[in-house]
């Protein structure tokens, strides 16, 4: 844990993680003002899932990387990429956004180096079994580099995961808890992507699916 700082809060209802990449549409007028203020001072602004009900604690900083288009009216597009996670402990709505008194969170060191090695590899060997086929090769190179902090982040940010399970991940401070949960929800996806192909099988093969028309 470290000291408490301000930082901007944007409330959204995507969960960012460390070292994944966020597109986004900035058009509401305080949105502009804040980011616009964060590229003036190069300077982070903090990522926080909300439901439009609950408005989680645990968030991740994002720092933009690139504008990618600016308009007459002062919306952008921005590709901003996720760095550190933090805990909010109080919130100031006294400007026209949200800034939170926040302190910045890692993982904790894990114990046994070893078996951390050995769940990221079993982790990235189920990845590439769920992987859709074209993207298999191209990712998996990728894969094969990254350490096991960002190969869990990298797979709790993946599609087959719902929005409070990916919240439930970044609120993990041990990559091995992550890993371990991580490879057991992957198992999961893997049975089930198997039995759905056993079905499309069966089916096809008897006439109802094969040639049909679109």
């Amino acid at each position: 844990m470290s000291e408490r700082l301000s930082l901007p809060l944007f409330p959204l209802g995507v969960v960012l993680f460390p070292d994944m990449p966020l597109p986004l549409h900035i058009f509401e007028e305080r949105y502009k003002l804040m980011i616009g203020e964060c590229i003036q001072a190069e300077k982070p602004f903090g990522v926080v899932y909300y439901t439009g009900e609950n408005f989680y604690r645990v968030g991740c900083t994002g720092m933009i990387r690139k504008v990618v288009e600016t308009f007459d009216d002062g919306r952008m597009n921005i590709l901003a990429e996720g760095v550190e996670r933090f805990i909010i402990h109080q919130i100031d709505s006294t400007r026209p956004y949200l800034l939170g008194q926040v302190e910045m969170a890692d993982d904790v060191e894990e114990e046994h180096p070893a078996e951390l090695k050995d769940l990221a590899a079993a982790a990235a060997a189920l990845y590439k079994e769920i992987l859709p086929t074209p993207a298999r090769d191209k990712r998996m190179e990728l894969v094969e580099q990254l350490t096991p902090k960002t190969l869990s982040f990298l797979i709790a940010a993946s599609a087959g995961f719902s929005l409070n399970e990916k919240q439930a991940f970044l609120e993990m401070f041990s990559t091995a808890e992550r890993l371990r949960k991580a490879t057991s929800a992957m198992r999961r996806m893997s049975e089930r992507q198997r039995t759905t192909k056993e079905i499309e099988g069966i089916i096809s093969g008897n006439g109802y699916i094969h040639n049909k028309p679109f």
